[in-house]
């Protein structure tokens, strides 16, 4: 749940800023990631995964969630990292892209996930201007955890449909 700060604009429209926004907390090899809760739609149990021929090295593959077809990103390869290796902790998030037809499922592999945690507005700090080993625009900004830092990711841009639509799209050319 997010708490809300309501406060009226210069066009007289009320904003409602969040005081507090909750994160899922993910481990990826040793460091730690945050998405925004209200993204995700649930964690499941690594296992069943379909992989597909041709596919770009990031997509492993899909799985059958109740029915529904969901492409699941290893998120480790999508930062340019090496393929997840499962454990006995590695699960998939799945989580919920809105797009102009209607919500689209994907899910994410991690090694762990850990908490969820409730963050003050001031606990988050801008996107840095140095290297992190992970693509600027997929960082929304650091979260600062007592001692320690914590890269909230910014799941529309990490997970851009239209980007992973072209990416595999380029694979399919370079194949033919």
């Amino acid at each position: 749940m997010t708490t809300l700060l309501a406060a009226v604009n210069r066009t007289g429209i009320r904003d409602e800023k969040p005081l507090t926004q909750q994160f899922l907390t993910l481990t990826l090899g040793s460091e730690l990631f945050a998405l925004p809760i209200e993204h995700i739609r649930e964690i499941i149990e690594f296992g069943g995964l379909t992989e597909i021929p041709l596919m770009p090295a990031f997509l492993r593959g899909v799985i059958n969630l109740r029915g529904a077809v969901v492409p699941v990103v290893d998120l480790a390869v999508r930062f340019g990292r090496e393929r997840t290796a499962t454990g006995k902790r590695t699960c998939i998030v799945i989580v919920e892209m809105l797009q102009e037809d209607g919500p689209k499922l994907l899910g994410i592999i991690v090694d762990a996930v850990n908490e969820v945690l409730s963050i003050e507005r001031q606990q988050l700090e801008q996107r840095p201007s140095l290297g992190s080993g992970v693509r600027a625009e997929f960082i929304a900004g650091i979260l600062k955890l007592n001692e320690r830092f914590v890269i909230a990711l910014d799941i529309l841009q990490m997970l851009s449909l239209d980007e992973l639509d072209q990416l595999a799209g380029a694979v399919d050319l370079a194949s033919a």
